[in-house]
């Protein structure tokens, strides 16, 4: 019998030097905070969450980077609809949300780094949550919808 080969997300995982996770939990936690502070609007601070990191991912990156798994499921018939589900997300380990901020979607960041990732490989999306743990859902769930499929463009162009 042959020997069972990890996946190569797994791999990569396992050989990754990773950031302490509370460490970076309690930096974003301060850094939502401040954007309370200086927007004062949630739907603002949503706006700025979802802009701040845009980053190359695959499924595999929420478990890089977060140490959590994300399903992909509840596609559409076209095929250009579905949806990220995780029941884990270490950026709300020491987060309540205050009644004021109940529209605030804390983990807005996630939504950015879908639809940045997605970007880097021509695909236009809109990334939208469905669930939150932290207004008493019971997962989390980005909706992730295929607007268009973007021709690349170079940066350059011959003078031949």
């Amino acid at each position: 019998m042959a020997p069972v080969v990890p996946r190569s997300g797994d791999a990569v995982f396992a050989n990754v030097e990773r950031v302490n996770a509370e460490l970076f939990t309690l930096t974003y936690g301060a850094i939502v905070r401040q954007l309370l502070t200086d927007l004062e609007e949630v739907e603002e601070v949503n706006k700025q969450l979802d802009q701040i990191l845009i980053i190359s991912m695959k499924q595999v990156g929420f478990k890089m980077f977060l140490g959590v798994t994300a399903t992909v499921t509840n596609w559409d018939v076209e095929g250009t609809t579905c949806s990220l589900v995780f029941e884990d997300n270490p950026l709300v380990e020491f987060v309540e949300l205050p009644d004021t901020c109940q529209g605030l979607y804390y983990c807005n960041i996630l939504s950015g780094v879908v639809r940045g990732a997605l970007e880097m490989v021509s695909m236009k999306t809109e990334v939208s949550w469905v669930r939150d743990m932290l207004h008493g859902d019971d997962a989390y769930e980005l909706r992730v919808k295929l607007i268009k499929q973007v021709p690349e463009e170079y940066p350059y162009k011959d003078d031949e």
